[in-house]
């Protein structure tokens, strides 16, 4: 089990010190959500953002990605800094392949569960991925 608190609620005028702070009360990954405002209502941050973190810390991180079409994300998200790609089981079309091609890369993959999809729905793929997230409130 890890630590993995989300940047989502930090101070996004001073992240640095944001960052800072998780990492002094012992976290061992940073969570980033990345929100596109179509898969999921609300906008948040791009690669820039993880890259600029990525000069001040070390943690791993878990870069979210509820976006709409997450394949076309990937490289600039590991050129950002990504450690892992998590991943909504709704948003990928051929999972097993596309999951396969995204560890090739070098990053660890994660798939994440809405609350209202079913656990079956990823067993196929249970072997493949290195976290699953489960969610108990629904994206956004």
């Amino acid at each position: 089990m890890y630590i993995a608190p989300s940047l989502l609620s930090a101070d996004f005028s001073n992240l640095e010190k944001e960052v800072k702070a998780i990492e002094k009360a012992g976290a061992d990954w940073l969570h980033l959500d990345i929100m596109d405002g179509n898969f999921v209502p609300n906008l948040t941050f791009g690669p820039s953002v993880i890259k600029s973190i990525r000069q001040h810390s070390q943690l791993f991180f878990d870069v979210h990605l509820m976006v709409q079409n997450p394949l076309d994300l990937v490289d600039s998200y590991i050129k950002a800094g990504a450690n892992q790609l998590t991943f909504h089981i709704e948003t990928i079309k051929n999972p097993m392949k596309e999951l396969l091609e995204v560890k090739s890369k070098g990053v660890k993959v994660g798939l994440t569960l809405k609350p209202k999809t079913p656990v079956v729905d990823i067993l196929p793929f249970i072997d493949i991925v290195d976290t699953v997230l489960v969610m108990t409130v629904e994206p956004g």
